[in-house]
């Protein structure tokens, strides 16, 4: 089909002013409105390398269904108001995807998202109840939710027990601001069900100062401690836990510990440590070894090639995995160009997507946003980690039935506004 002169004229005139960014007619734009400064950056420096990468790699055999992929990564300092500006922005650009990786900025940014009919990836933050697709239907946690891994956390330690949780004391601890209360609501209907003793252990920003919820914690003398922290705020754990004599076995991380914290807690003091996990670790997978060949080899890197040691580039490669897959669905079934519609449609089009065997297979729905919520616990045992159980998804129910309670009570304050 022709399109007539004045057809054109007037995309061009559009376009001219500003209206119809000329980029976004010719790119697939993914926005990274990250927090590489401040909280975060001891992972989003390794996630936003990763996803430019694969970017790359992918360019390179064509990009998505023809079209070529576009990364822009901005700082807000983990500042809401600063994250509301980044997506302003953007969005004036022609970008309609957008990833936060912050719970206080994805919280934020929340109602223009939903105004404005924008797609929000949020793996690994903001809040557990966005699985629910029904009530946040452009917003998209595709991965273990806070609540799908302390769940999972707390299946691993049941296994552990021969089935049984009664009587066990389990301590959370955590540092106190959003990202680590996100898991207590879960934490609590699982007790109240299983008949454990969860005892809470909270600390303060910046996470340096631990010694009180240690102190408290050894009189608690707990049989297992789920700990929802970041970078160096495990290493100042281990610490604590060799000075009030808690063996370091009964450590079960947040999947935000790395090789770094190993290394600073040091690898023969770490042995025994868990953490969960969302993906595998290492560099042999072949998206890997592509964008080693494809990428690195040929100068086109992103970042520092010490990156592709630290599990956090493998988190990235599988968030972006995901994106880029909802992208090609939505390519596929409903051509260009892209809309939130189209984008939204392919995302809820991926079914048993693992990338290869990069991560665990993610199935997303109209309903389900989350794809599963499948981790792993995963062991150090002083030299690598060692996986302790497969790709497990725990208390179900529990968990979904927390969701659509806190999804109905957000649908319905957001229906007074």
């Amino acid at each position: 089909m022709k399109l007539k002169l004045s057809t054109l004229a007037a995309a061009a005139a559009l376009t001219a002013a500003g209206l119809i960014p000329a980029a976004a007619q010719e790119t697939v734009k993914f926005a990274l409105c990250y927090d590489i400064t401040k909280v975060y950056s001891f992972v989003t420096p390794q996630v936003a390398q990763a996803a430019r990468d694969y970017a790359t790699l992918l360019n390179t055999k064509g990009g998505i269904e023809g079209k070529q992929i576009e990364v822009i990564v901005q700082d807000h300092g983990n500042e809401p108001q600063r994250g509301i500006e980044c997506y302003e922005k953007l969005k004036r650009e022609g970008v309609m995807v957008f990833d936060f990786l912050s719970t206080p900025v994805s919280r934020a940014v929340l109602p223009r998202i939903t105004k404005d009919g924008n797609i929000m990836m949020q793996s690994l933050a903001g809040r557990g109840d966005a699985v629910d697709g029904e009530v946040f239907k452009n917003v998209f946690p595709v991965g273990p939710t806070y609540w799908g891994q302390a769940a999972n956390d707390v299946e691993y330690i049941k296994i552990k027990s021969g089935g049984s949780l009664k009587g066990k004391k389990i301590a959370f601890l955590y540092v106190d601001y959003p990202f680590g209360q996100e898991p207590i609501g879960i934490l609590k209907t699982i007790a109240a069900k299983e008949g454990f003793d969860l005892q809470l252990f909270p600390y303060p920003l910046p996470g340096n100062d631990q010694a009180s919820a240690w102190t408290q914690m050894r009189r608690f003398n707990p049989d297992w401690i789920i700990s929802w922290s970041l970078a160096n705020m495990h290493v100042i754990a281990s610490r604590e836990m060799k000075r009030n004599g808690i063996p370091i076995d009964k450590y079960i991380a947040v999947n935000w510990f790395n090789e770094v914290d190993i290394k600073n807690i040091g690898p023969d003091a770490a042995k025994g440590l868990k953490r969960g996990t969302n993906v595998a670790g290492g560099q042999g997978h072949p998206i890997f070894q592509e964008i080693i060949k494809e990428v690195y080899d040929k100068g086109k890197g992103a970042g520092d090639r010490k990156h592709l040691d630290d599990v956090y580039y493998n988190t990235g490669l599988a968030m972006y995995a995901i994106a880029f897959e909802g992208a090609r669905l939505a390519l596929k079934q409903g051509g260009w160009p892209l809309t939130p519609e189209k984008m939204k449609a392919g995302l809820e089009s991926i079914k048993d997507f693992d990338a290869n065997g990069l991560m665990a297979p993610m199935t997303v729905t109209a309903k389900d946003h989350g794809g599963g919520g499948k981790t792993r616990i995963e062991m150090w045992d002083g030299t690598k980690w060692v996986p302790e159980t497969q790709w497990i998804a725990g208390f179900t129910d529990e968990v979904w039935k927390v969701v659509k309670e806190q999804s109905a009570e957000y649908a319905k304050q957001d229906a007074a506004k």
